[in-house]
């Protein structure tokens, strides 16, 4: 093997292993990227199937505040739950 066949070689070497670094890399970032895209995925999906009741809720943040509607739904799911209770 000559001397340039042999530099050849050993750069083919350099680059396989460079490469392969990488390729790791990229997997591990992108299992990252995949479960933050599954839970977006999810949110939409959830959004999808129900519109109205997602635009309820933004509409009471929006028109009752964060603090006052988490003190409303509080109330409503006790109301739920004691309602639920009486009719077993």
């Amino acid at each position: 093997m000559s001397g340039h066949q042999w530099n050849l070689a050993r750069r083919r070497e350099e680059l396989v292993a460079r490469s392969g670094a990488q390729r790791d890399g990229l997997v591990t970032h992108w299992e990252g990227i995949v479960a933050k895209t599954a839970a977006a995925d999810r949110i939409l999906s959830t959004v999808r199937r129900h519109p109205v009741a997602v635009s309820a809720a933004i509409a009471g943040v929006v028109l009752l505040g964060s603090r006052r509607l988490f003190d409303v739904s509080e109330r409503l799911l006790t109301l739920y739950l004691l309602l639920r209770g009486v009719r077993r």
